[in-house]
């Protein structure tokens, strides 16, 4: 589907990698209903999360499993052990704030020294 604006492509293209990681358990039949909750091809289970932080974050550090597992209990707002898209956009949302800030940053300090 194409859109129109980059703003619309941005969004369209959130969606569809989070759905892309998703639906990958799935497909390789990994996700299954366990003990305590049944796990669904719409959210993100931890090692979905991981291979979607390494190939489109560039984000290595998930490597270690004490970070993942700490990214993990911070994003899943609900304790289902999963990460919803809404879990996920709040993470996104939150990158996108830093990167803001630091333009901000090197641009003021760029019109200090002119």
């Amino acid at each position: 589907m194409a859109c129109k604006s980059r703003v619309s492509d941005a969004i369209a293209t959130l969606v569809g990698v989070f759905h892309e990681y998703a639906s990958k358990d799935c497909e390789e039949g990994k996700k299954d209903c366990g003990k305590n909750v049944c796990i669904d091809h719409f959210k993100l289970s931890k090692s979905e999360l991981k291979e979607l932080m390494q190939k489109e974050l560039d984000m290595d550090n998930v490597k270690d499993p004490a970070k993942l597992d700490e990214l993990m209990k911070e994003l899943d707002e609900d304790g289902d052990g999963q990460v919803d898209f809404l879990e996920f956009v709040g993470l996104v949302a939150g990158m996108a704030c830093v990167c803001n800030d630091f333009i901000e940053l090197m641009l003021s300090e760029q019109a200090k020294s002119e």
